[in-house]
């Protein structure tokens, strides 16, 4: 617009310069001024239609925003609990808006104006863009999902959303190869490419745009040679593209000092694998408790029958006179160690005071750093979570009261009560709740964790399983159960068959709150046994066994 006014100021200057000259003395010198006229038509027309290409396009974000607003003010607790609209949403206010505003060009004044109305709201930022496509990747991995299938807005086979755009594919896949994840930014770039050819829509990037960052991709994979394949396909659009040019000679060379390191490898003329080569294909401890993992996540392995032949549930009247009137019911779940869950022992306004309490003071969930002992924030745990003291409220001093009837353990050390809400993703990676011997987290007088009652206050749609990695066992939330295990052995060393994490949330959101009982005041209700059990003790423990084997 600016630009514009400089025109019509320009013109105005010289139309007075030919007023002093005396125009209206010959038509002759007033024909020249058609020229000018049909210039100010030719810019005008051109200006007007990029403008309207311009308003076309902010358009098209506006009836996008105006949709998925309108869809997720109709269930928002269901609409937010599908990973992918919570993405979307977090993209539409961060790259997708920073474009708008570029597109947009208005004043100063105007950009102060819309500032200041817009102070008390929050905007996301691009680490939380950054969080939203890692937690879609961990999804990803965790359940076995199709990408075309999460960008068409299935998961497991269920339509819960509508489709993602090139763009959200190519900003998902954007925020992974920043992150360095380039096996996973190669999956959305593909499935990026593949909307963008099908869409015919007007983006900021391009289709080589989407080549290029999956030939570089590629290539810090360590695969020149499929590196050099894509940069080709780069050049046959863009011949002239000068980074593609440089960079193929690169690859070349990397792939050849690859076939040379390869070479070096092999045994004489025999081409047998070296012992490191063998060595690769053995699974390590961790990639063998992670594929145990992401199987108790989707629920592909059951206890074995010597295991579950002899579960029972009851139920409880001991441990509380109280108990006679309002027994509890309890489900044995597991079987040295044992795993216990007490059904109905919350009821919905006790989990509605509770979650109105917690919210204001949620911060990002934290763990014992085993080396200092202090609270810190750990990428392996993804949620938010707030700890409620006993004199703050009745509510928390009765769930006290009724943990300690339901465990028969004395309360006198056990710690505030956490509560923690899992959103995108939100997952707790397998740990044990007790401090090993080398850690310092715990003081003498209460001692160590002794005992862990996990209360779950929401229904979750898909995933958000507890499971315990060691045992094969997995535990999907039940709305006002609350999961009970003993953390220690009799001896008070820790036991490693308690090994266990919290499955990512697939769909919706889940809600729970943690009670950990101490040692200290259960030295006559839960005496140590004169049988001595070393932490490090490894259980006889059944193997689980997948569900396709049953």
């Amino acid at each position: 617009m600016r630009s514009l006014r400089v025109f019509c100021l320009t013109l105005l200057l010289e139309v007075c310069m030919w007023t002093r000259a005396e125009l209206f003395t010959a038509i002759s010198d007033v024909e020249p001024l058609l020229e000018t006229h049909k210039r100010i038509i030719d810019d005008l027309d051109f200006y007007i239609q990029k403008e309207q290409k311009r308003l076309m396009i902010l358009k098209q974000h506006l009836d996008l925003y105006k949709e998925e607003h309108e869809r997720a003010m109709e269930d928002i607790p269901n609409y937010l609990g599908n990973p992918i609209n919570a993405f979307t949403l977090i993209k539409r206010l961060t790259t997708d808006l920073d474009l708008i505003e570029d597109s947009i060009k208005i004043g100063t004044e105007y950009i102060k104006n819309i500032t200041i109305n817009h102070e008390d709201v929050k905007y996301p930022t691009l680490e939380d863009l950054t969080g939203a496509a890692q937690a879609l990747t961990r999804l990803q991995v965790t359940y076995n999902l199709n990408v075309r299938d999460l960008s068409e807005g299935m998961l497991n086979g269920v339509s819960y959303s509508t489709s993602m755009t090139a763009s959200d594919c190519y900003e998902l896949g954007r925020a992974l190869y920043n992150e360095k994840d380039y096996e996973n930014s190669l999956s959305w770039m593909k499935e990026a490419l593949r909307k963008y050819k099908n869409e015919n829509k007007r983006y900021q990037f391009t289709e080589a745009d989407i080549l290029e960052y999956i030939g570089f991709s590629y290539y810090l994979k360590g695969d020149a040679k499929t590196a050099i394949e894509w940069t080709k396909k780069l050049l046959a659009i863009d011949p002239k593209h000068p980074r593609a040019k440089g960079n193929i000679p690169h690859y070349q060379k990397a792939l050849a000092d690859q076939a040379a390191d390869l070479k070096k490898k092999q045994r004489g003329d025999t081409g047998e694998e070296t012992q490191d080569e063998e060595r690769k294909k053995k699974l390590s401890a961790y990639e063998k408790e992670r594929r145990t993992y992401e199987a108790l996540c989707r629920g592909e392995m059951v206890i074995p029958q010597e295991i579950a032949k002899r579960l029972k549930c009851w139920y409880l009247t001991e441990n509380h006179p109280f108990l006679k009137l309002a027994p509890i019911k309890v489900e044995q779940s597991y079987i040295t160690p044992d795993v216990f869950i007490f059904h109905e022992v919350l009821s919905d306004s006790e989990i509605e005071h509770i979650k109105a309490m917690a919210k204001p003071r949620f911060k990002r969930a934290v763990v014992h750093d085993p080396r200092t002992g202090e609270l810190v924030p750990a990428h392996y745990r993804i949620g938010k979570s707030a700890w409620l003291r006993d004199d703050e409220a009745d509510v928390i001093a009765r769930v006290s009261r009724r943990v300690s009837d339901m465990t028969g353990l004395s309360m006198d050390f056990a710690e505030e009560l956490q509560v923690v809400n899992y959103g995108i993703g939100g997952h707790y990676e397998p740990h044990y709740d007790f401090a090993r011997k080398k850690e310092h987290a715990f003081d003498k007088v209460s001692g160590n964790r002794i005992a862990t009652v996990l209360f779950y206050m929401s229904e979750v749609a898909q995933g958000g399983a507890t499971v315990f990695t060691e045992l094969g066992l997995s535990l999907f939330p039940v709305k006002r159960a609350a999961a009970f295990w003993l953390n220690l052995h009799p001896s008070g060393e820790g036991d490693l068959a308690t090994r266990h994490a919290a499955c990512p949330v697939l769909r919706g959101s889940k809600w729970v709150s943690n009670k950990w009982i101490h040692q200290g005041g259960q030295e006559l209700l839960k005496p140590c046994n004169l049988e001595y059990q070393e932490e490090g003790i490894v259980r006889k423990i059944p193997r689980p066994i997948p569900k396709s084997s049953r």
